[in-house]
Parts: C-alpha cells; structure tokens; sequence
C-alpha cells in the first residue's frame, strides 16, 4: 500500500487433502459408493487453518469513501471480521470518530486491529485514539526508496521514536514494506538496515508478501530469518507471469502464483498474528466482488 496512495498494496486441496488420507482398502475398493463417502468423510475432517482474518481498507477504496458503513456492512457480510484502515479524507476513522468506528464495528462483529497512517501529522493524537478503542497497530505504510542506506538508518530512527510514542499508549507501531527495501543498495538490503536498527521491543513489521515476491524475494526466508518480528501480513496475490517491472499485477487470491498454503505455515509458526487481504487491481470483477472472493478463498485454505 502506498501513502497517497503516494500521498500517503483452494481449495480444490481439501478434495486432494481427503483422497491422500483414504485408508488403502477404501482406494482399493471395487465400490464406487463406499470409496466415495470414504473420501467425503475425509475431506470434512480437514478444516480451514484461519479462523478469522481480515481486510486492508485500501482494497475497497473506490467505493469505501462514498459511503463508508454500507461498504464495512458488506465486507462483514463476505465473513471479514477485522479491519486494517488507512488515511484518507475522512481520517483513519472514516468520519465516525475513533469511538463511533468501534461502536459500529462492534454491531458487526468486527474489530479494527490496524490502520495505515500518515506517522508525519498528528502521531501522538492517533496513538492514544487508536488505543482508546483497543487497536493494537499503528503501520506506516510508504517511505518510498531512498538514496543511501544512511536514509534508511534515519528511517529506522524515526521508527523507533514514534514506537516509543506507541508503546507509551500501549499499542504498537510497525512497517510496511513495499519491493524496493528488498532490492540491493551499497551491497546491501534495506529490509536488513530497518530490521537491524529498530527496537524489536516497540518496533514489527508487516510483511506485504506480494510486494517481497514482486523483486524476486522468498517470502518463507525472509519469515525465518526474522522470526517474532513479523507479526502482520498482506495476503496479496500476483499475477502467473508477471515481470519484476509490473508493480501493478495484483489479482484475486488463488489465481495468482504466490504459494499461499506454504507461505502462511510458516508465517504462524514464527509468530504471525494477523492474515489481512490487500488487493490492488481488478480484472473481469469490481473491488467488491474481488473483496468476496478473497474471503471464500480464506475460509478455505489449508496450510501445507
């Protein structure tokens, strides 16, 4: 996701997961019947490895400023039951005020956990807000590539300050990144400067897992290397084919050719908190059906 954006990014495996677990006589078996409900019986053992995630904001931003509680309702209905929200006109909070936000997102079964935020105005005001309502995130989103890896030691700095301020409210604040701290700078990686010099104590990361695969990066590595300071991720998929160029080649989940099942196993085990969808670009669909298919492809996924 991008501050101003710049102003400011199936299970036909359950079938498979069933078939693998048939006991050998059901596979063996000359009765269609019994090796069928076998299999049935299987595949209903297997469940979903999330129970809730949630939505970046972002996603739905063509229709979400318009009318901001009709498109929550929606997306509440498609089964998100957490909100990651970003600044646009009408504030983080989209015009309700940071207690009406909750007080709506409760009728909904909703909790916001998060919000992208412009961290240069008014940081100190929306740390208590967003604590105040029991958010646990405040995220920047964008700092855009720089020239010397001495920016990104800066960067890092101004991290840890405004983690302090967060950590002084008791939430706390993270990074999110985007392809270019993965890209190669004074023979080194700016991902390793802003791990290396931010306090782990006040300071994690959102992994944006499309934007760690666009440059060529694994996603898996990067998790393992870095484990516990990961602890939110945007479940966004990228197109089969697309080039290290083609920054806008975001698609619906599971079509694109990010290995999400792999990739989310071992997200949770080095400590990942939060599954939130981010898409981008729509083709053939809307930001709302896109929306909806996002979260059929959650309900079901199972960790490989």
């Amino acid at each position: 996701m991008k501050l101003n954006r710049r102003k400011f990014i199936n299970s036909a495996g359950l079938a498979a997961a069933g078939a693998l677990v048939l006991p050998q006589w059901a596979c063996q078996s000359g009765d269609g019947n019994t090796a069928a409900a076998a299999a049935e019986t299987a595949a209903a053992t297997v469940q979903p490895s999330l129970q809730n995630f949630g939505i970046q904001l972002y996603t739905v931003r063509d229709v979400l400023p318009a009318d901001p509680k009709g498109t929550i309702k929606q997306l509440a209905d498609f089964g998100y039951k957490q909100v990651e929200s970003y600044e646009g006109d009408q504030g983080i909070f989209w015009g309700m005020g940071h207690t009406g936000f909750k007080q709506y997102l409760d009728g909904l079964g909703m909790t916001c956990v998060s919000s992208h935020c412009d961290i240069k105005k008014d940081f100190e005001q929306k740390a208590a807000q967003a604590a105040e309502i029991g958010m646990k995130y405040l995220i920047c989103p964008w700092v855009g590539p720089q020239k010397s890896l001495d920016d990104f030691k800066k960067i890092a700095e101004d991290f840890n300050a405004k983690g302090d301020i967060c950590n002084a409210n008791g939430i706390r604040f993270a990074y999110h990144n985007h392809w270019y701290s993965f890209e190669e700078l004074e023979g080194q990686l700016p991902q390793d400067v802003l791990m290396a010099n931010t306090n782990p104590d006040t300071v994690d990361f959102e992994m944006d897992i499309y934007w760690v695969v666009t440059p060529g990066a694994d996603p898996v590595a990067w998790l393992q290397k870095y484990p516990n300071r990961w602890r939110l991720c945007h479940v966004k998929d990228r197109k089969k084919g697309a080039q290290k160029e083609d920054h806008e080649a975001s698609c619906d989940l599971g079509t694109g050719q990010i290995d999400f099942a792999k990739i989310l196993k071992v997200a949770k085990d080095i400590g990942m908190q939060y599954y939130i969808v981010e898409q981008e670009k729509y083709e053939n669909s809307t930001p709302m059906q896109s929306a909806r298919a996002d979260a059929e492809y959650l309900k079901k996924l199972v960790f490989s």
